[in-house]
């Protein structure tokens, strides 16, 4: 049976998501009211504005029964905005910024700097193959090409929570050297969530695996 992935449609780069997700092999649905909810088997928030997508949830009234279904266990894949909107806690956020929750990160929303500051870079991440002919990156991941865009960063992580992938230690082009190091990608049981854009680079490979997740 092909799995539904609902990609919540309220704000963010919705298309650029239904098409990693369709060429991963996912049946796509935008989601707009909770009945569309309820009839996903997974759901991607996407990267947009994080503090608008949260005042749309409610009102839309999609707020509270998100929060119900990752409580079920859900699977939901947050890429910026959406990892911003996932984290049980922010820094940086404005005074009256809530999240939905669920995963146990601490995130710095803005972390890498205003829109000019935007850059892209090759990252090792774990749980994914390398492409055909492509290059492994550390412990034999694979390597994603990501790109960030006024993107958080996460400063701590749970007990629970296993970190994907990394800046690397080492000063590259373009890259802030405060950036080295940090984590950009955790998963948490069902939720996955990077800082930067897979959406945008036409790499399916991690949408991919948020639909192995969602299969369960």
């Amino acid at each position: 049976m092909t799995t539904t992935i609902g990609v919540l449609a309220l704000q963010g780069d919705v298309r650029e998501h239904r098409a990693a997700l369709e060429a991963a092999g996912a049946r796509t649905v935008g989601v707009r009211r909770p009945e569309e909810l309820a009839a996903v088997d997974g759901l991607v928030l996407p990267g947009g504005e994080s503090t608008t997508i949260e005042k749309l949830l409610r009102i839309f009234e999609l707020d509270e029964p998100l929060r119900a279904r990752i409580a079920e266990g859900l699977p939901v894949y947050g890429s910026c905005a959406g990892m911003i909107l996932l984290a049980d806690r922010i820094l940086g956020g404005t005074a009256d910024q809530r999240t939905i929750g669920g995963l146990d990160v601490t995130v710095r929303r803005n972390a890498f700097g205003r829109q000019v500051d935007s850059f892209e870079t090759d990252l090792a991440f774990a749980g994914i193959a390398p492409q055909d002919g492509g290059r492994a990156g550390a412990e034999g991941a694979g390597t994603v090409h990501a790109v960030f865009i006024r993107a958080p960063w996460v400063e701590e992580v749970g007990p629970g929570v296993d970190v994907l992938a990394r800046i690397p230690d080492h000063e590259a082009p373009g890259i802030p050297a405060a950036a080295a190091g940090r984590i950009v990608a955790v998963q948490q049981g069902s939720l996955l969530a990077t800082s930067f854009h897979p959406e945008i680079s036409g790499d399916a490979r991690v949408h991919e695996l948020f639909v192995r997740i969602s299969k369960g």
